[in-house]
């Protein structure tokens, strides 16, 4: 006798319903970071105090900003009404060889700048490390950033004179030629740079130090026991943990740089020639002494989107650099 088998009865599972208002769209869909701050139980006050900040940012910065890009299409000289012209400052920027020449000095200092700052506020944060200076001789570092750069500037004028200052007393004394270091349009900028990298390079040395605390003194006994020398042990291991704080000292140094203007006003004023004549120094110029606000804008729209581009590239390329670790 045949004997059937029945069939095994299909069972339907129902997917497990998403916790979630349904009045607020799909429960699974992200919510923005406002949303999420408004939701929280301290988010009300945690805007409250974000208020003031956004209110300052608007203000100052991004209003400004789309008063300064709408200028740039006019010609306006502060004693009439602006008049549209379209792009004409663009060209007209494109084709002057003095912002190219302002652009090109600006670079070499930004370039000279950034990289003398780092390489001795990582030596200084080296020695810090190594030496454990106490927390007053730490904060003596700091002395020259708290300097304005004005009177960093009028100090220096007088420091480096060819004819009063000691440092080229001090050349005179080992056999040397006194030099005008300002004066020179071979060295002007080249000083100026130094100058300010004095200024700078304590704090970002403090920068440094305090990134190199949170390294784990055991990956340098590990490297010690495997035989890895002071300069391999930096290169391989505290360097490339200091990412984090190198892209912010690299982004604000970036700015900082491109936006140098008190040095080079107070001791040089752009000369000798136009060896020092930065680009915001040059736009110093037009707005303020020629009057020619409608190109002053167009060229700090220039400079801001340059500064935005290249933060950028530095942040994605450091990013890069971090997952490579990871």
């Amino acid at each position: 006798m045949a004997t059937t088998t029945a069939a095994p009865r299909s069972t339907r599972v129902n997917p497990p319903r998403p916790n979630g208002d349904a009045s607020h769209g799909s429960a699974g869909a992200p919510r923005s970071p406002v949303k999420r701050l408004l939701r929280n139980s301290d988010g009300p006050t945690a805007a409250l105090y974000l208020l003031p900040a956004v209110i300052g940012f608007l203000v100052f910065y991004a209003w400004p900003l789309i008063q300064g890009i709408g200028l740039s299409f006019t010609d306006w000289n502060l004693l009439s009404d602006p008049k549209f012209i379209g792009f004409d400052n663009y060209r007209r920027m494109l084709s002057d060889p003095l912002f190219w020449n302002s652009l090109r000095v600006t670079l070499i200092y930004v370039t000279v700048n950034i990289s003398t700052q780092i390489i001795f506020a990582l030596a200084i944060a080296g020695l810090m490390q190594r030496l454990r200076l106490r927390v007053v001789s730490r904060s003596a570092i700091l002395v020259p950033w708290l300097v304005p750069n004005v009177t960093v500037a009028i100090i220096t004028l007088f420091m480096l004179d060819p004819n009063v200052g000691f440092v080229n007393d001090m050349i005179e004394l080992i056999g040397g030629k006194t030099q005008s270091f300002y004066g020179n349009s071979d060295l002007a900028i080249f000083t100026i740079a130094l100058v300010n990298t004095w200024r700078n390079m304590g704090y970002t040395a403090l920068l440094f130090y305090a990134g190199m605390q949170t390294i784990s003194p055991s990956l340098y006994e590990a490297a010690s026991l495997d035989g890895s020398t002071g300069f391999r042990t930096f290169r391989s291991i505290t360097l490339p943990l200091l990412r984090p704080i190198t892209a912010m000292v690299l982004v604000v140094s970036l700015i900082g740089s491109f936006q140098i203007f008190d040095t080079v006003a107070v001791a040089t004023s752009g000369g000798p020639g136009n060896a020092t004549r930065v680009i915001y120094y040059y736009i110093y110029q037009k707005a303020f002494e020629q009057f020619d606000m409608g190109y002053a804008a167009t060229m700090g729209v220039a400079l801001f989107a340059i500064i935005f581009v290249v933060s950028l590239i530095q942040l994605r390329v450091l990013r890069a650099s971090d997952s490579d670790l990871s």
